[in-house]
């Protein structure tokens, strides 16, 4: 995907999502992570490109959040269609978001692993990355409670529990197996991927 195209989709996006978005705050609060990929990877573009498959899954990841920011994570209403359609108690919208949350960030870190010759052996390289997005994953937790802390009921929308008690772990649980799922699906592509860098 062209450099062009793909800040093209991202402003895009992320200019739909902030025309009347459910709540400000909430909106702020979801898509600063999309614009804080898109400085890094701004200032980074020329010293440590990265590959085409870590380029388009970010940019998915932050339509995601974008798109989540809009509606708020509860109310995205593809999700509300399928929750009726499917029978689910809730729109499940956050939990593809906390699957992503996962799943992308497993690619970027075996491809920073990988480069910076942080391990030479596959298994340890599976068990970082692993171990990375688990981490990741619990971060944006903490600061889902802290964001509840300081404001408290304002963060509901943000928070997207929807009254499930097992958010929290569902959401960690989503993200390890998307982990899971990017390194058996996508390793050897990556890995074509970074032999032309």
């Amino acid at each position: 995907m062209k450099t062009w195209c793909w800040l093209a989709v991202f402003l895009f996006v992320l200019i739909w999502s902030a025309i009347q978005p459910k709540d400000y705050f909430t909106w702020l609060l979801e898509v600063a992570p999309a614009v804080i990929a898109l400085v890094l990877l701004g200032m980074t573009r020329k010293r440590f490109p990265l590959t085409q498959l870590t380029y388009v899954l970010i940019l998915i990841h932050s339509v995601i959040l974008m798109v989540g920011g809009h509606y708020t994570y509860a109310e995205v209403p593809l999700f509300d269609w399928l929750a009726e359609a499917m029978g689910w108690g809730r729109n499940n919208y956050d939990k593809l978001g906390h699957f992503a949350q996962g799943f992308i960030p497993a690619v970027v870190a075996r491809e920073i692993i990988i480069r910076n010759r942080v391990v030479n052996s596959r298994y340890w390289l599976v068990f970082f990355v692993t171990c990375i997005c688990l981490a990741l994953s619990a971060f944006y937790e903490l600061i889902e409670w802290w964001v509840a802390l300081a404001s408290g009921g304002s963060a509901e929308a943000f928070l997207g529990t929807q009254g499930y008690v097992w958010d929290t772990q569902s959401d960690m649980g989503l993200a390890l197996l998307g982990a899971i799922m990017a390194l058996l699906t996508l390793s050897r592509m990556h890995d074509r991927q970074l032999r032309k860098l």
